[in-house]
């Protein structure tokens, strides 16, 4: 004997706005529009041929009927949530794969896991600091953060940060071979580059050094490297906020001059085929509030490289 069933995806709508007490929290819950979530609620009501939800003011409310309704179906819902954690070889909610550039990773994300897993309960985080970018279509990773990143087809792209970039050095370093008032007095210093001296070619060109000479000085590949170098009182090396903002905040490096120079973006990656997932939604929403956190901590008051005296 067949059972009858109403859509269930309506089901799983209307169990969401009993639950939550309302169409855009449940739209939220479920990753999609309220829109989508009234609309599973006509099908449902249309379905079973009686009303189950109300309008009061600008809010719902269960009719009698949906009360009792709900009251019968969230015992249910328990019962599925229950026997699919005692299913799963984890007992909990799956594993995140996320590849991270490895600067962002050390320096920032690592020291924020806690936070990120509570934002992803019963998650595990598997962190991965790389500069390749995974194969989504192999299950490399469930997201990708980058920098300025190359496109690649199959992905979800979302702009996360875009800081500015200045120059660091420890205060010893300062003091023993400062004081730098112009992008010359910097050039000539030495400098800590990552993989290639581009980035220093570049920032130097922005800060308005012309021409920029002949740079040297270590490569040291990532930026964690770079900064701790830096640290170690080795020489200057660039950074932002995310980077290097809990040091300056110790006080265990300085920003050697002041500027606003900007190279690109942080961008939050995922397989397009996993934009409705409710762990990548969720992973969206905290990095785009913690970054915003630490990104409006910072005080930038522009450019503000003198010009060189005239000779």
């Amino acid at each position: 004997m067949s059972r009858r069933l109403p859509p269930l995806v309506a089901l799983r709508a209307f169990e969401a706005v009993a639950r939550l007490g309302g169409t855009r929290r449940a739209g939220e819950d479920l990753n999609v529009s309220h829109t989508v979530i009234s609309r599973h609620l006509q099908n449902l009501e249309a379905w079973a041929g009686v009303r189950l939800i109300e309008r009061e003011g600008r809010g719902i409310v269960l009719t009698a009927e949906g009360r009792r309704y709900h009251e019968r179906i969230a015992s249910a819902f328990d019962m599925i949530a229950a026997a699919t954690e005692e299913l799963s070889p984890r007992g909990g909610a799956g594993e995140m794969r996320i590849f991270c550039a490895p600067g962002l990773a050390v320096r920032w994300l690592a020291r924020r896991l806690a936070a990120l897993e509570d934002a992803l309960p019963g998650v595990e985080i598997i962190l991965q600091p790389t500069d390749r970018s995974p194969d989504f279509a192999k299950g490399e990773a469930d997201a990708e953060i980058a920098y300025n990143p190359r496109p690649v087809a199959g992905a979800t792209e979302t702009v996360l940060a875009e800081p500015r970039f200045f120059p660091v050095a420890s205060p010893t370093f300062v003091s023993r071979r400062g004081p730098f008032l112009y992008p010359r007095d910097i050039a000539a210093a030495p400098l800590i580059h990552e993989e290639s001296r581009e980035q220093w070619h570049l920032w130097l060109d922005r800060a308005g050094l012309d021409p920029v000479p002949p740079l040297h000085g270590p490569r040291l590949w990532h930026a964690d490297a770079a900064i701790e170098a830096a640290l170690q009182g080795q020489g200057i090396a660039l950074g932002n906020i995310l980077l290097v903002g809990d040091d300056l905040a110790a006080g265990r490096l300085v920003e050697v001059m002041a500027t606003d120079i900007r190279f690109g973006a942080y961008v939050l990656r995922t397989p397009a085929a996993a934009r409705d997932s409710r762990n990548v939604a969720r992973l969206g929403r905290w990095l785009s509030l913690a970054l915003e956190e630490t990104l409006i901590g910072e005080v930038s008051g522009g450019l503000t490289v003198p010009p060189p005296p005239s000779s």
